[in-house]
Protein backbone atom coordinates (compact mmCIF):
# COMPACT_ATOMS: atom_id res chain seq x y z
CA UNK A 1 0.00 0.00 0.00
CA UNK A 2 1.21 3.77 -0.78
CA UNK A 3 1.03 6.20 1.86
CA UNK A 4 -0.58 9.06 -0.26
CA UNK A 5 -0.68 11.38 2.67
CA UNK A 6 2.79 11.99 1.95
CA UNK A 7 2.13 13.03 -1.74
CA UNK A 8 0.62 16.28 -3.21
CA UNK A 9 -2.09 16.39 -5.13
CA UNK A 10 -3.34 19.59 -7.79
CA UNK A 11 -6.19 19.74 -10.01
CA UNK A 12 -7.09 21.65 -12.72
CA UNK A 13 -11.22 22.07 -13.29
CA UNK A 14 -11.81 22.74 -16.83
CA UNK A 15 -15.57 24.01 -18.28
CA UNK A 16 -18.80 24.93 -16.03
CA UNK A 17 -19.66 25.47 -12.90
CA UNK A 18 -21.06 21.95 -12.20
CA UNK A 19 -17.87 20.60 -13.11
CA UNK A 20 -16.29 22.80 -10.48
CA UNK A 21 -18.53 21.09 -7.77
CA UNK A 22 -17.75 17.74 -9.24
CA UNK A 23 -13.94 18.67 -8.48
CA UNK A 24 -14.50 19.48 -5.12
CA UNK A 25 -15.96 16.65 -4.14
CA UNK A 26 -12.73 14.89 -5.38
CA UNK A 27 -10.89 17.16 -3.54
CA UNK A 28 -12.59 16.58 -0.34
CA UNK A 29 -11.98 12.46 -1.17
CA UNK A 30 -8.74 13.38 -1.33
CA UNK A 31 -8.41 15.26 1.74
CA UNK A 32 -10.39 12.95 3.83
CA UNK A 33 -7.32 10.53 3.32
CA UNK A 34 -4.98 12.92 5.06
CA UNK A 35 -3.30 13.88 1.60
CA UNK A 36 -2.03 17.19 0.92
CA UNK A 37 -3.67 19.54 -1.75
CA UNK A 38 -1.64 22.36 -3.52
CA UNK A 39 -2.80 24.92 -5.49
CA UNK A 40 0.84 25.16 -7.47
CA UNK A 41 0.36 22.71 -10.20
CA UNK A 42 4.46 22.72 -10.70
CA UNK A 43 4.50 21.19 -6.96
CA UNK A 44 2.31 18.48 -7.77
CA UNK A 45 3.01 15.03 -7.70
CA UNK A 46 -0.46 13.60 -8.86
CA UNK A 47 -2.40 16.03 -10.64
CA UNK A 48 -5.69 15.58 -12.25
CA UNK A 49 -7.37 17.10 -15.18
CA UNK A 50 -11.11 17.15 -14.82
CA UNK A 51 -12.51 18.07 -18.45
CA UNK A 52 -15.38 19.34 -20.09
CA UNK A 53 -16.80 17.75 -23.58
CA UNK A 54 -19.85 19.53 -24.52
CA UNK A 55 -18.30 21.22 -27.68
CA UNK A 56 -15.56 20.50 -30.03
CA UNK A 57 -13.52 23.38 -28.28
CA UNK A 58 -13.58 22.10 -24.69
CA UNK A 59 -12.61 18.76 -25.96
CA UNK A 60 -9.45 20.16 -27.73
CA UNK A 61 -8.84 22.27 -24.48
CA UNK A 62 -8.81 19.04 -22.21
CA UNK A 63 -6.36 17.30 -24.70
CA UNK A 64 -4.08 20.21 -24.68
CA UNK A 65 -4.36 21.18 -21.31
CA UNK A 66 -3.36 17.26 -20.44
CA UNK A 67 -0.56 17.11 -23.08
CA UNK A 68 0.96 20.29 -21.73
CA UNK A 69 0.45 18.97 -18.45
CA UNK A 70 2.42 16.21 -19.06
CA UNK A 71 5.41 18.30 -19.19
CA UNK A 72 5.83 18.69 -15.59
CA UNK A 73 6.51 15.02 -15.16
CA UNK A 74 10.11 15.96 -16.25
CA UNK A 75 10.12 17.32 -12.67
CA UNK A 76 8.17 16.44 -9.88
CA UNK A 77 4.85 14.71 -11.50
CA UNK A 78 4.55 11.29 -11.15
CA UNK A 79 1.06 10.64 -12.09
CA UNK A 80 -1.48 12.56 -14.86
CA UNK A 81 -5.20 11.81 -14.34
CA UNK A 82 -7.60 12.24 -16.81
CA UNK A 83 -11.37 12.64 -14.88
CA UNK A 84 -14.89 13.90 -15.86
CA UNK A 85 -17.03 13.99 -19.59
CA UNK A 86 -13.97 14.11 -21.72
CA UNK A 87 -13.38 9.86 -20.55
CA UNK A 88 -16.87 9.30 -19.98
CA UNK A 89 -18.28 9.85 -23.40
CA UNK A 90 -14.66 9.45 -25.38
CA UNK A 91 -12.68 7.00 -23.51
CA UNK A 92 -12.60 4.65 -26.68
CA UNK A 93 -10.48 6.83 -28.99
CA UNK A 94 -8.45 9.13 -25.91
CA UNK A 95 -6.80 5.84 -24.07
CA UNK A 96 -4.99 4.35 -26.74
CA UNK A 97 -4.12 8.01 -28.27
CA UNK A 98 -3.70 9.90 -25.10
CA UNK A 99 -0.98 8.36 -23.67
CA UNK A 100 0.37 11.26 -21.61
CA UNK A 101 -2.07 10.19 -19.26
CA UNK A 102 -2.22 7.55 -16.53
CA UNK A 103 -5.40 7.11 -14.92
CA UNK A 104 -8.83 7.49 -16.55
CA UNK A 105 -12.28 8.11 -14.68
CA UNK A 106 -15.56 9.01 -15.63
CA UNK A 107 -17.87 11.37 -13.87
CA UNK A 108 -19.54 8.89 -11.25
CA UNK A 109 -15.71 6.94 -10.81
CA UNK A 110 -14.36 9.13 -8.00
CA UNK A 111 -14.63 6.60 -5.25
CA UNK A 112 -12.25 4.32 -7.57
CA UNK A 113 -9.95 7.12 -7.33
CA UNK A 114 -7.37 5.33 -5.16
CA UNK A 115 -7.82 2.00 -6.23
CA UNK A 116 -7.10 3.18 -9.31
CA UNK A 117 -3.64 5.31 -8.43
CA UNK A 118 -2.16 1.92 -6.43
CA UNK A 119 -2.99 0.07 -9.61
CA UNK A 120 -0.92 3.30 -11.87
CA UNK A 121 2.23 3.20 -9.49
CA UNK A 122 1.96 -1.05 -10.20
CA UNK A 123 3.19 -0.03 -13.55
CA UNK A 124 -0.30 -0.06 -15.24
CA UNK A 125 -2.25 2.31 -17.31
CA UNK A 126 -5.77 2.41 -15.72
CA UNK A 127 -9.15 2.78 -17.71
CA UNK A 128 -12.07 3.20 -14.84
CA UNK A 129 -14.49 5.16 -16.68
CA UNK A 130 -18.05 3.42 -15.91
CA UNK A 131 -16.49 1.46 -12.62
CA UNK A 132 -17.76 3.73 -10.30
CA UNK A 133 -20.66 3.05 -8.02
CA UNK A 134 -21.75 6.71 -8.73
CA UNK A 135 -23.01 7.53 -5.28
CA UNK A 136 -24.03 10.48 -3.77
CA UNK A 137 -20.72 12.14 -2.19
CA UNK A 138 -21.67 15.79 -0.01
CA UNK A 139 -17.74 16.33 1.36
CA UNK A 140 -16.61 19.77 -0.86
CA UNK A 141 -13.51 21.60 -0.73
CA UNK A 142 -14.44 24.87 -1.90
CA UNK A 143 -12.39 26.41 -4.47
CA UNK A 144 -14.53 29.50 -4.75
CA UNK A 145 -13.89 32.42 -2.45
CA UNK A 146 -14.82 31.46 1.17
CA UNK A 147 -18.45 33.61 0.94
CA UNK A 148 -20.15 31.90 -1.85
CA UNK A 149 -20.21 28.65 -3.02
CA UNK A 150 -21.58 26.26 -6.21
CA UNK A 151 -24.66 23.22 -4.71
CA UNK A 152 -25.25 21.02 -7.96
CA UNK A 153 -28.60 19.80 -7.25
CA UNK A 154 -28.83 17.43 -9.88
CA UNK A 155 -27.34 15.86 -12.46
CA UNK A 156 -27.87 14.55 -16.27
CA UNK A 157 -30.65 15.63 -18.75
CA UNK A 158 -33.88 14.85 -20.15
CA UNK A 159 -34.36 17.64 -22.63
CA UNK A 160 -32.61 16.48 -25.79
CA UNK A 161 -31.94 19.11 -27.31
CA UNK A 162 -30.79 18.42 -30.83
CA UNK A 163 -27.24 20.23 -30.63
CA UNK A 164 -26.63 18.73 -26.93
CA UNK A 165 -24.29 15.87 -26.13
CA UNK A 166 -24.87 16.19 -22.36
CA UNK A 167 -27.28 13.11 -22.18
CA UNK A 168 -24.99 11.08 -23.83
CA UNK A 169 -22.14 11.75 -21.31
CA UNK A 170 -24.02 12.51 -18.26
CA UNK A 171 -27.47 10.67 -18.48
CA UNK A 172 -30.75 11.16 -17.19
CA UNK A 173 -32.23 13.95 -14.87
CA UNK A 174 -31.21 12.31 -11.46
CA UNK A 175 -31.83 14.35 -8.45
CA UNK A 176 -30.01 14.63 -5.06
CA UNK A 177 -32.33 14.00 -2.33
CA UNK A 178 -33.44 17.67 -0.33
CA UNK A 179 -32.36 15.86 3.21
CA UNK A 180 -28.46 15.68 1.33
CA UNK A 181 -28.50 18.59 -0.35
CA UNK A 182 -29.03 20.64 3.04
CA UNK A 183 -26.27 18.49 5.11
CA UNK A 184 -24.20 19.43 2.17
CA UNK A 185 -25.12 23.35 2.22
CA UNK A 186 -24.47 23.02 5.94
CA UNK A 187 -21.27 21.68 5.45
CA UNK A 188 -20.11 24.64 3.21
CA UNK A 189 -19.97 26.84 6.23
CA UNK A 190 -21.16 30.75 6.39
CA UNK A 191 -22.15 31.82 2.95
CA UNK A 192 -22.88 35.41 1.35
CA UNK A 193 -24.45 33.46 -1.47
CA UNK A 194 -25.61 30.05 -2.21
CA UNK A 195 -25.95 29.26 -5.50
CA UNK A 196 -27.68 26.33 -7.29
CA UNK A 197 -27.15 24.80 -10.36
CA UNK A 198 -27.73 21.88 -12.43
CA UNK A 199 -28.40 21.44 -15.92
CA UNK A 200 -31.98 22.09 -15.39
CA UNK A 201 -33.17 23.09 -11.82
CA UNK A 202 -36.07 23.86 -12.27
CA UNK A 203 -37.22 20.01 -13.36
CA UNK A 204 -35.33 19.25 -9.48
CA UNK A 205 -37.45 16.22 -7.99
CA UNK A 206 -39.56 15.00 -10.54
CA UNK A 207 -37.76 11.66 -11.25
CA UNK A 208 -36.97 11.07 -7.49
CA UNK A 209 -40.18 12.35 -5.66
CA UNK A 210 -42.80 12.21 -8.65
CA UNK A 211 -43.06 16.06 -8.85
CA UNK A 212 -41.59 19.45 -9.14
CA UNK A 213 -39.75 20.34 -5.49
CA UNK A 214 -37.55 22.86 -6.18
CA UNK A 215 -40.10 25.45 -4.14
CA UNK A 216 -39.65 22.93 -1.42
CA UNK A 217 -36.09 22.70 -1.45
CA UNK A 218 -35.61 26.54 -1.45
CA UNK A 219 -37.53 26.81 1.49
CA UNK A 220 -35.28 24.15 3.37
CA UNK A 221 -32.05 25.48 2.58
CA UNK A 222 -33.20 29.29 3.28
CA UNK A 223 -34.03 28.05 6.58
CA UNK A 224 -30.37 27.44 7.09
CA UNK A 225 -28.84 29.77 9.17
CA UNK A 226 -25.39 29.92 7.37
CA UNK A 227 -27.03 30.63 4.09
CA UNK A 228 -27.21 34.44 3.55
CA UNK A 229 -28.72 34.34 0.25
CA UNK A 230 -29.82 32.07 -3.09
CA UNK A 231 -29.03 32.80 -6.62
CA UNK A 232 -30.47 30.30 -9.48
CA UNK A 233 -29.31 29.05 -12.22
CA UNK A 234 -30.48 27.14 -15.61
CA UNK A 235 -34.03 27.79 -15.13
CA UNK A 236 -35.57 26.15 -18.48
CA UNK A 237 -38.95 28.38 -18.86
CA UNK A 238 -41.29 26.28 -19.63
CA UNK A 239 -40.91 24.86 -15.74
CA UNK A 240 -41.27 28.24 -14.60
CA UNK A 241 -44.69 28.39 -12.98
CA UNK A 242 -46.26 30.12 -10.27
CA UNK A 243 -45.82 28.77 -7.21
CA UNK A 244 -41.61 28.94 -7.92
CA UNK A 245 -42.38 32.77 -8.98
CA UNK A 246 -44.28 33.36 -6.10
CA UNK A 247 -41.47 31.81 -3.79
CA UNK A 248 -39.05 33.79 -5.78
CA UNK A 249 -40.90 36.81 -4.85
CA UNK A 250 -41.48 36.54 -0.99
CA UNK A 251 -38.55 34.65 -0.10
CA UNK A 252 -36.40 37.03 1.27
CA UNK A 253 -33.52 35.12 0.96
CA UNK A 254 -33.71 34.43 -2.84
CA UNK A 255 -32.08 36.82 -5.17
CA UNK A 256 -34.42 38.55 -7.68
CA UNK A 257 -32.45 36.83 -10.63
CA UNK A 258 -33.05 34.10 -13.19
CA UNK A 259 -30.78 32.42 -15.65
CA UNK A 260 -33.23 31.08 -18.25
CA UNK A 261 -31.58 29.61 -21.22
CA UNK A 262 -34.04 29.84 -23.98
CA UNK A 263 -31.40 29.41 -27.01
CA UNK A 264 -33.48 31.33 -29.57
CA UNK A 265 -36.11 33.31 -30.41
CA UNK A 266 -37.49 32.34 -33.67
CA UNK A 267 -40.13 29.09 -34.08
CA UNK A 268 -38.81 27.20 -36.68
CA UNK A 269 -35.39 27.03 -35.07
CA UNK A 270 -36.44 26.35 -31.47
CA UNK A 271 -38.54 23.43 -32.97
CA UNK A 272 -35.29 22.30 -34.94
CA UNK A 273 -33.33 22.53 -31.37
CA UNK A 274 -36.67 20.25 -29.99
CA UNK A 275 -36.96 23.46 -27.46
CA UNK A 276 -40.34 23.12 -26.26
CA UNK A 277 -40.67 26.95 -26.11
CA UNK A 278 -41.23 29.74 -28.82
CA UNK A 279 -40.94 33.66 -29.08
CA UNK A 280 -44.52 34.54 -28.09
CA UNK A 281 -44.59 31.94 -24.79
CA UNK A 282 -40.75 33.77 -24.20
CA UNK A 283 -42.14 36.79 -24.35
CA UNK A 284 -45.14 36.07 -22.12
CA UNK A 285 -42.60 34.83 -19.62
CA UNK A 286 -40.97 37.55 -19.49
CA UNK A 287 -43.69 39.96 -18.98
CA UNK A 288 -45.27 37.81 -16.31
CA UNK A 289 -41.77 37.44 -14.26
CA UNK A 290 -41.43 41.63 -14.82
CA UNK A 291 -44.64 42.35 -13.39
CA UNK A 292 -44.72 39.52 -10.83
CA UNK A 293 -41.66 40.52 -9.47
CA UNK A 294 -40.46 43.94 -9.71
CA UNK A 295 -36.93 44.52 -10.09
CA UNK A 296 -36.19 41.04 -11.34
CA UNK A 297 -32.65 40.23 -13.07
CA UNK A 298 -33.19 38.26 -16.26
CA UNK A 299 -30.28 36.56 -17.87
CA UNK A 300 -30.62 34.22 -21.11
CA UNK A 301 -27.97 32.72 -23.03
CA UNK A 302 -28.75 32.06 -27.37
CA UNK A 303 -27.15 30.06 -29.98
CA UNK A 304 -26.49 31.66 -33.67
CA UNK A 305 -25.91 29.83 -36.33
CA UNK A 306 -27.57 26.87 -35.91
CA UNK A 307 -28.43 24.38 -39.25
CA UNK A 308 -30.10 26.58 -41.62
CA UNK A 309 -30.70 29.41 -39.16
CA UNK A 310 -31.37 32.45 -41.87
CA UNK A 311 -30.62 35.91 -41.84
CA UNK A 312 -33.88 37.32 -41.24
CA UNK A 313 -33.85 34.82 -38.11
CA UNK A 314 -31.05 36.36 -37.14
CA UNK A 315 -32.34 39.82 -37.43
CA UNK A 316 -35.62 38.65 -35.50
CA UNK A 317 -33.73 37.48 -32.48
CA UNK A 318 -31.84 41.13 -32.13
CA UNK A 319 -35.56 42.27 -32.45
CA UNK A 320 -36.18 39.62 -29.84
CA UNK A 321 -33.50 40.98 -27.63
CA UNK A 322 -34.58 44.80 -28.00
CA UNK A 323 -38.16 43.31 -26.96
CA UNK A 324 -37.25 41.62 -24.15
CA UNK A 325 -34.31 43.53 -22.79
CA UNK A 326 -32.46 40.62 -20.24
CA UNK A 327 -29.74 42.41 -18.10
CA UNK A 328 -27.19 39.78 -19.16
CA UNK A 329 -26.96 37.74 -22.17
CA UNK A 330 -24.69 34.80 -23.53
CA UNK A 331 -24.03 34.27 -26.98
CA UNK A 332 -22.66 31.03 -28.61
CA UNK A 333 -21.96 29.93 -32.12
CA UNK A 334 -23.67 26.58 -33.13
CA UNK A 335 -20.60 23.78 -32.37
CA UNK A 336 -21.65 20.80 -34.76
CA UNK A 337 -20.92 18.01 -32.49
CA UNK A 338 -21.05 13.94 -33.71
CA UNK A 339 -23.59 12.25 -32.16
CA UNK A 340 -26.30 14.72 -32.00
CA UNK A 341 -29.27 14.99 -33.75
CA UNK A 342 -28.75 18.40 -35.46
CA UNK A 343 -25.04 16.80 -36.68
CA UNK A 344 -27.52 15.52 -39.51
CA UNK A 345 -29.33 18.31 -40.24
CA UNK A 346 -29.06 20.06 -43.95
CA UNK A 347 -27.44 23.64 -44.85
CA UNK A 348 -24.74 23.91 -42.18
CA UNK A 349 -23.32 27.46 -41.61
CA UNK A 350 -19.98 28.76 -42.17
CA UNK A 351 -17.98 29.90 -39.68
CA UNK A 352 -17.43 33.19 -41.07
CA UNK A 353 -21.19 33.78 -41.27
CA UNK A 354 -21.40 32.27 -37.57
CA UNK A 355 -19.13 34.46 -36.42
CA UNK A 356 -20.75 38.26 -38.17
CA UNK A 357 -24.13 37.30 -36.21
CA UNK A 358 -22.26 36.64 -32.94
CA UNK A 359 -20.90 40.07 -32.88
CA UNK A 360 -24.00 41.37 -34.08
CA UNK A 361 -25.81 39.74 -31.57
CA UNK A 362 -23.52 40.93 -28.98
CA UNK A 363 -23.51 44.48 -30.44
CA UNK A 364 -27.09 44.78 -30.03
CA UNK A 365 -27.04 43.56 -26.05
CA UNK A 366 -24.05 45.71 -25.31
CA UNK A 367 -26.10 48.67 -25.95
CA UNK A 368 -28.95 47.58 -24.74
CA UNK A 369 -26.48 46.84 -20.77
CA UNK A 370 -25.07 49.85 -21.46
CA UNK A 371 -28.68 51.92 -21.72
CA UNK A 372 -29.96 49.98 -18.67
CA UNK A 373 -26.62 50.19 -16.61
CA UNK A 374 -26.43 53.78 -17.18
CA UNK A 375 -29.96 54.49 -15.21
CA UNK A 376 -27.86 53.41 -11.67
CA UNK A 377 -25.45 56.15 -12.03
CA UNK A 378 -26.39 58.41 -8.96
CA UNK A 379 -28.11 55.51 -7.30
CA UNK A 380 -26.68 53.51 -4.12
CA UNK A 381 -26.55 50.00 -4.59
CA UNK A 382 -26.35 46.89 -2.18
CA UNK A 383 -22.74 45.50 -3.45
CA UNK A 384 -20.93 42.27 -2.19
CA UNK A 385 -17.22 42.29 -1.91
CA UNK A 386 -15.52 40.04 -3.76
CA UNK A 387 -11.93 41.07 -2.78
CA UNK A 388 -9.31 43.75 -4.33
CA UNK A 389 -8.93 44.08 -8.27
CA UNK A 390 -4.96 44.82 -7.72
CA UNK A 391 -4.74 45.90 -11.37
CA UNK A 392 -7.81 48.25 -10.99
CA UNK A 393 -6.37 49.45 -7.46
CA UNK A 394 -9.99 49.08 -5.93
CA UNK A 395 -12.34 46.88 -4.64
CA UNK A 396 -14.88 44.59 -6.57
CA UNK A 397 -18.35 43.20 -6.04
CA UNK A 398 -21.41 42.20 -7.43
CA UNK A 399 -24.71 43.41 -7.54
CA UNK A 400 -27.96 41.52 -7.31
CA UNK A 401 -28.44 41.63 -10.88
CA UNK A 402 -24.82 39.88 -11.65
CA UNK A 403 -23.82 35.95 -10.77
CA UNK A 404 -19.83 35.37 -10.72
CA UNK A 405 -17.99 34.90 -13.63
CA UNK A 406 -20.89 35.55 -16.29
CA UNK A 407 -21.62 38.81 -15.57
CA UNK A 408 -20.63 42.24 -15.28
CA UNK A 409 -18.85 43.92 -11.83
CA UNK A 410 -19.45 46.92 -9.43
CA UNK A 411 -15.61 48.25 -8.79
CA UNK A 412 -15.79 50.50 -6.33
CA UNK A 413 -13.30 52.61 -3.44
CA UNK A 414 -13.58 52.42 -0.05
CA UNK A 415 -11.71 53.03 3.35
CA UNK A 416 -12.09 49.20 4.05
CA UNK A 417 -14.36 46.40 2.58
CA UNK A 418 -13.93 42.64 3.41
CA UNK A 419 -14.64 39.92 1.09
CA UNK A 420 -18.20 38.50 1.73
CA UNK A 421 -19.88 41.55 3.10
CA UNK A 422 -22.16 44.06 1.74
CA UNK A 423 -21.82 47.95 1.28
CA UNK A 424 -23.74 50.60 0.06
CA UNK A 425 -22.19 51.90 -2.89
CA UNK A 426 -22.77 55.04 -4.65
CA UNK A 427 -22.77 54.61 -8.43
CA UNK A 428 -20.82 57.10 -10.37
CA UNK A 429 -20.01 55.72 -13.55
CA UNK A 430 -20.87 53.00 -16.22
CA UNK A 431 -20.13 51.05 -19.66
CA UNK A 432 -21.87 48.40 -20.97
CA UNK A 433 -20.60 45.73 -18.64
CA UNK A 434 -19.40 47.35 -15.88
CA UNK A 435 -19.94 49.84 -13.40
CA UNK A 436 -17.84 51.90 -10.82
CA UNK A 437 -18.17 53.87 -7.59
CA UNK A 438 -17.87 54.61 -4.34
CA UNK A 439 -18.63 54.14 -0.35
CA UNK A 440 -20.44 57.23 0.75
CA UNK A 441 -17.47 57.14 3.36
CA UNK A 442 -14.71 57.20 1.06
CA UNK A 443 -12.84 60.92 -0.10
CA UNK A 444 -10.85 61.38 -3.04
CA UNK A 445 -7.47 62.02 -2.50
Amino acid sequence: MIDFSQKKFGIISLGCDKNRVDSEKLLSIIKSRGCNVTSDIEQAQILIVNTCAFLNESRKEALYTTIDCAEYKKDKLEKLVVTGCLPQKFIGEIFPSLTEADIFLGTCDYDRFFEALEESYAGKRINYVGFGNAEYYNGRVLTTPQHYAYLKISDGCNNHCTYCLIPKIRGKYESYPIEKLVEEAQKLGELSELILVAQDVTRYGIDLYGRKMLTELLEKLSSLDNIASIRLLYCYPEMIDDNLISVIKNNKKIIKYLDIPLQHSEDRILKLMNRKGNRESYLSLIKKLRESIPGIALRSTFITGFPSETEEECDALCDFLRQAKFENCGFFEYSKEPDTAAYKLKNHISGKIKKRRIKKLYSVQHKLSEEKLKTFVGTKLRVLCDGINYAKNCFEGRAYFSAPDIDGKVYFNAPRAVQGEYYDVIITDSDSCDLLGKTEDYYDR
